[in-house]
């Protein structure tokens, strides 16, 4: 019996969203224990910064001050890709990631940005 892409797709956002309530949940409440969430050979990167292995996730993760970007908000994490042409240059191949937030108003919700992240990927070809 094969399954249909919807049902994959449903299985998906059902993991994502108890992922996601795990990890958040453990990051406020038992921090101590988010490493067990890794890899023992998982690497790391936050804000630019490299963390690799168990050992360093771990203290990584014991140095930072608790707080949540958008705490008790539904939040989405919109990923793009493609390629971008500025007047006068060449095509950029690029990614960006969009934190969205909801905004509740007395007639609806509105998403906002909470945080923004654009990369080129062909920077060496510059």
């Amino acid at each position: 019996m094969s399954v249909d892409f919807k049902t994959y797709v449903d299985q998906a956002c059902r993991a994502a969203e108890e992922f996601v309530h795990i990890y958040y949940e453990t990051m406020d409440k038992r921090r101590r224990v988010l490493p067990r969430l890794y890899l023992d050979t998982a690497t790391l990167l936050w804000n630019g910064n490299v963390v690799t292995g168990m050992d360093g996730i771990t203290n990584f993760f014991e140095m930072l001050p608790s707080k949540q970007a958008t705490p008790s908000q539904s939040t989405v994490l919109v990923v793009t890709s493609g390629t971008v042409k500025f007047d006068g240059s060449h095509p950029h191949y690029y990614n960006q990631n969009f934190l969205l937030t909801a905004q509740s108003t007395p007639n609806q919700t509105v998403w906002k940005i909470a945080s923004d992240c654009f990369r080129f990927q062909d920077w060496s070809n510059n």
